[in-house]
């Protein structure tokens, strides 16, 4: 037997994966219309190879400089992986960003949406883009107050030319989830976005019931930090 089949975070990731599908049909739901996106920051690729070998091939970064360390050689030979930033984006390392990932989930303002607009010719590889929304309104949080999402949606699609793909959220630790899961429905669908990443480790099964379609999912999967 394959010793890495049975390592913790894989065990775990198979819990994960079912609780996911449990959620997604207590809420009428196919499970295969949600992504399970495995939060691999802070854990170095000798713990992250045996989840890919189980078979997860979605991953998320919260440092572009993390990401480089230990990616380019994860990735060798596994062309089916794909990568989100889903922690800030410093307008300064906009070009490594476009680089590495698949996705970026943290277009949160005026000045990155116009550095990814410039970057992206220049580099020749447009990620998938998601708008983050701080359903909150917390101070010491990043993403788009939700007053404000409409028109910084159309701005990066109209004025930048940018296509914004998703939403994200991450609500606060001290609220219940649901309203701002709630919200950002109510965001994506006045704008025509159907990609939804809401909803983590303590709360995921809620946010599936609510119509996530990409979850965000690292301490259960990986064990604490």
């Amino acid at each position: 037997m394959n010793e890495r089949a049975s390592t913790p975070s894989v065990v775990r990731w198979n819990e994960v994966r079912e609780a996911l599908a449990r959620a997604a049909e207590d809420a009428g739901r196919d499970a295969a219309e949600v992504t399970l996106v495995a939060v691999s920051k802070t854990f170095e690729a000798e713990d992250i190879a045996p989840v890919i070998d189980a078979g997860q091939k979605i991953f998320g970064e919260n440092r572009v400089q993390e990401a480089k360390g230990k990616w380019p050689a994860l990735r060798e030979g596994r062309p089916d992986l794909e990568l989100h930033l889903i922690g800030p984006l410093q307008t300064n390392k906009v070009r490594d960003a476009l680089r590495l990932f698949d996705v970026i989930e943290t277009v949160d303002r005026e000045s990155l949406a116009a550095e990814l607009a410039k970057e992206i010719p220049k580099v020749g590889h447009a990620p998938r883009l998601y708008v983050q929304v701080n359903t909150g309104e917390e101070e010491q949080k990043a993403g788009i107050p939700p007053g404000e999402a409409d028109a910084f949606i159309r701005r990066c699609r109209e004025v930048h030319g940018l296509a914004i793909e998703g939403l994200m959220c991450i609500p606060p630790a001290d609220e219940p989830p649901s309203a701002h899961f709630a919200l950002l429905s109510k965001i994506a669908k006045r704008n025509g976005i159907r990609i939804l990443s809401m909803g983590m480790s303590a709360d995921f099964e809620e946010a599936v019931q609510l119509g996530a379609t990409h979850v965000r999912v690292g301490s259960a999967i990986f064990g604490r930090r």
